[in-house]
């Protein structure tokens, strides 16, 4: 006679015990996000970036100009601060990050998120098809302008021995500042080598920032802002990437030229700078974050 076994199965690793602590784990992401949602924007909400006279690079100062002007346009105030270690204190290793009550969050797209989660959005007006157009738009921003600041920063020798190595270790002693410097520059050039662009000129990274505001232009055209009336993440990203390229002086002027090229572009960083920035306090304004810089306005 045949007798039928059960598998014996064990406790912890039952299919019924995994559902369950996948429940509880959903269950305190959502408690947890409720609880942020219910807190309010606090009045010493503060952005943490580099030092920004003797340090911080063209692409983290960018960065850093897209998430203040992100904040500004959503009227949430938030206070910069400059610390010789923001990389470091950062919890993905980039800047800026913000440090909202007992939260901490890094880089634009998780901000606009944790923003959102907190009632405050700027894309919530438009429909599917406009959200998809907009977050094309962002990754052309950040596959075409980002990567070529970072490549100029990293991959161009002159600019890399002139510029990036003294500044990016100027808070260190010897030789930790060059350490540092080129423990950085390895990380990004590898970088660049898998994304296929440690082979390329730099003639041919400004064609490619030639292209992406070619782009930009048509997609503004004769509007204040990229969806027509009202600002969006969109708006704030490419102003950061744009008023930055405008106003950091450089070996050469090749790559703020590429941009001085599209009128309605310069016209936007111009108006995002007096409406967003102008006359508000020093510490998160556009003007103080190039305060050592050439002015755009003259």
């Amino acid at each position: 006679m045949l007798r039928c076994f059960r598998p014996v199965v064990s406790r912890r690793n039952s299919p019924a015990l995994s559902i369950y602590k996948h429940i509880g784990i959903q269950l305190a992401k959502l408690i947890s996000s409720l609880s942020t949602a219910a807190e309010p924007w606090p009045e010493n909400a503060a952005l943490y970036q580099q030092l920004k006279e003797d340090q911080i690079l063209l692409s983290d100062n960018a960065s850093s100009l897209a998430v203040q002007a992100f904040l500004q346009m959503c009227n949430l105030p938030i206070r910069v601060i400059c610390r010789a270690n923001a990389e470091y204190m950062s919890p993905s290793g980039k800047v800026p990050f913000i440090h909202v009550g007992n939260q901490v969050v890094s880089e634009l797209g998780p901000i606009v998120q944790f923003v959102k989660a907190k009632g405050h959005s700027l894309s919530d007006g438009l429909d599917e098809v406009q959200k998809a157009e907009m977050k094309a738009y962002m990754e052309l921003v950040n596959n075409m302008l980002l990567t070529a600041e970072l490549y100029l920063q990293w991959c161009d020798d002159v600019t890399v021995e002139e510029i990036t190595h003294p500044r990016y270790g100027s808070p260190y002693p010897w030789p930790l500042n060059r350490i540092l410097s080129y423990q950085k520059q390895w990380e990004v050039r590898r970088k660049m080598k898998a994304i296929g662009w440690a082979g390329k000129t730099l003639e041919q990274v400004l064609e490619d920032v030639d292209q992406c505001c070619h782009a930009l232009s048509q997609r503004l055209g004769t509007q204040p802002y990229f969806f027509n009336k009202q600002p969006t993440e969109l708006d704030a990203l490419v102003f950061g990437h744009l008023f930055t390229i405008l106003t950091t002086q450089l070996i050469t002027d090749e790559l703020s030229e590429k941009v001085k090229n599209y009128s309605n572009l310069t016209a936007f960083c111009r108006r995002i700078e007096q409406q967003y920035f102008e006359g508000h306090e020093r510490d998160s304004a556009a003007i103080a974050a190039q305060s050592s810089k050439r002015s755009l306005l003259r």
